[in-house]
């Protein structure tokens, strides 16, 4: 649940789809510095918000949090799996294989792919009727770990938030 306190740094990570709400409220400092130590609450009124909005403005965040299906190894958002069910039908193909390798300028890298067939050592999860594949060792870095889709002005595309990666580049690559 987001809260006025929340830091503008926290609702990035933890809710990436809805920050196109605080975007069109004024705060675009959303990928900058101050938005590690700045809240929601101090973000709006920084911009003019008065305390009924500031109040308004996190309801509105909260009522577009996409619902979450999963288990405690891989969550994915409905954003996910709508946005994975269309490229699906597109590219007739049954499943999206999500993978974590070395490499990268952060250490490790997430890919996506398109499958057919499910693998000997992959896990499963199901979401709206869309499959998700994961092998067991990608799962281990994933453990815990949100599949969101975040389409906004300047980017669209696939989001991992990853409780394991301690560190994370701008490319979105991460360290564990």
């Amino acid at each position: 649940m987001i809260t006025k306190d929340m830091t503008i740094g926290e609702l990035v990570q933890q809710y990436p789809s809805v920050v196109e709400i605080l975007m069109d409220e004024g705060v675009s400092c959303v990928g900058c510095g101050a938005a590690y130590f700045e809240t929601i609450e101090e973000g709006l009124a920084s911009h003019g918000r008065s305390e009924e909005e500031v109040t308004a403005i996190v309801e509105r965040l909260n009522g577009a949090i996409p619902q979450e299906q999963g288990d405690e190894n891989l969550t994915i958002t409905e954003n996910a799996a709508a946005k994975a069910k269309e490229i699906l039908a597109k590219k007739n193909t049954q499943a999206i294989r999500i993978g974590v390798s070395s490499g990268g300028c952060a250490g490790f890298e997430y890919h996506f792919s398109f499958e057919n067939a499910q693998k000997e050592n992959d896990a499963v999860v199901e979401v709206d009727g869309v499959k998700f594949f994961v092998d067991n060792a990608s799962l281990e870095k994933l453990k815990g770990a949100k599949v969101d889709y975040v389409d906004s002005l300047t980017s669209a595309g696939f989001k991992i938030t990853n409780p394991n990666a301690r560190k994370t580049c701008g490319c979105g690559q991460s360290f564990s």
